[in-house]
């Protein structure tokens, strides 16, 4: 029985240690499907070559799960962050240690071993290197890390990439250009991602080369590279992308793009995509840059969106767009949506969209939502009366706050 539970015990301790190693540093990789323990259970602070010998086999999913998890180990009401409650599964012990782990110095074997993890045949090794290294903001790994962006080997190349693009190495600008013309598509859409992340505007024009490029994954990397350098040179190759591309991933971050973009010229191809795009994902995304730009001049497409589209998540987001825009004319297309949609989320986004274009007097469906059977809705209808401040809609106020009184 002790020795099940000693092993249970290691098992407990190595999993916790190397989630947290994970979460912490955050991002997504690809990978086999089996941890393996071999190393008894020590109550020490780990260093970086344990933290990568625990992540070599690590199920795919773990690593999904750190992408999603841009966690922090921040101390119990010290302004921590993710992973800040006072009492968790993963002990208090092992976030401490790992957290000691991760803001000590990289001496020089650590180092070698990060480095020497970019090229691992373990997918979950390398991501854990390169996230490492960027995460270390040592601007002393950009020329080793320059010389793997020619390695033999793709993976290394592409966890170069990464590691470049998180330390934010702006001399790594040229060496990154060279690398957007890999063979390897997923080099390339790192490359590409890793330049958008540096923000050197210079990169634009060779970044735009590559949104005619025969994979998606490199087309939608060049996009959002694009978006978060604000190249706003790019406006009508991004529209075009936005209306040809055959890929509905790389549509939805070309709106996404547009968006961040805030060109005025955007919103005809905006409002058209709404309209047409066979994919729920781009006319929402859509819907949001339309918001984004306070296309007022696209009110008419929004509000068609709320009223037909059979995406709710369409509608919800027209519904927030026509709020930003605060333009009273969509208040009857509010007041509609608030009354009779079926999702919860889209009446709740109504009467908040309502509450912000000021109408005179409040809707009778907002009035009304101060019943609906849904909490969020019942609250959201509720602050929207108190910003129009429709004298006639009291009586229903303090008859929904009766109600609302406990027994």
């Amino acid at each position: 029985m002790l020795n099940i539970q000693h092993q249970e015990e290691e098992v407990m301790f190595r999993s916790s240690l190397l989630m947290v190693s994970v979460f912490v540093a955050g991002g997504y990789v690809h990978g086999a499907s089996t941890v393996k323990l071999s190393t008894p259970m020590h109550h020490h602070t780990p260093d970086v070559r344990e933290v990568l010998a625990s992540a070599r086999g690590v199920a795919p999913t773990v690593c999904l799960l750190a992408a999603d998890g841009v966690a922090s180990t921040g101390r119990w009401g010290g302004g921590g962050g993710f992973w800040d409650a006072p009492a968790m599964s993963i002990g208090g012990e092992v976030r401490m240690r790992v957290r000691e782990m991760l803001r000590a110095r990289l001496d020089a074997e650590d180092q070698r071993a990060l480095l020497d993890g970019l090229g691992a045949d373990d997918p979950c090794v390398r991501h854990l290197s390169a996230t490492i290294i960027g995460r270390s903001d040592d601007k002393s790994f950009v020329s080793p890390l320059t010389a793997r962006t020619s390695a033999a080997s793709p993976g290394e190349r592409q966890s170069a990439a990464i590691a470049l693009g998180l330390l934010g190495a702006r001399d790594a600008v040229a060496p990154l250009l060279r690398v957007l013309r890999d063979p390897s598509p997923d080099v390339r859409a790192d490359a590409a991602w890793a330049l958008g992340r540096i923000g050197d505007r210079s990169a634009a024009r060779n970044i735009a080369t590559l949104l005619r490029d025969q994979f998606p994954d490199v087309r939608a990397a060049s996009v959002v590279a694009l978006g978060r350098m604000e190249a706003k040179d790019n406006v009508d190759e991004l529209l075009r992308v936005l209306r040809d591309d055959t890929s509905p991933e790389v549509r939805r971050v070309a709106a996404w793009a547009l968006g961040q973009l805030g060109s005025r010229t955007a919103v005809g191809g905006l409002s058209a995509a709404l309209h047409t795009d066979r994919s729920g994902e781009v006319r929402e995304m859509a819907a949001w840059a339309l918001g984004e730009l306070n296309a007022r001049d696209a009110a008419e497409a929004l509000t068609s969106a709320l009223r037909s589209d059979d995406n709710a998540d369409v509608r919800e987001t027209a519904a927030w767009a026509l709020g930003e825009m605060n333009t009273r004319n969509s208040a009857d297309a509010l007041a509609d949506a608030l009354g009779r949609d079926r999702e919860g989320e889209v009446r709740a986004t109504a009467a908040w969209a309502l509450g912000q274009v000021h109408s005179d007097r409040a809707p009778a469906s907002l009035i009304a939502g101060l019943k609906d059977s849904d909490d969020e809705v019942r609250l959201k209808a509720a602050w929207a009366l108190s910003q129009i401040g429709d004298a006639a809609a009291i009586p229903a106020v303090t008859d929904a706050l009766k109600q609302d009184q406990p027994e």
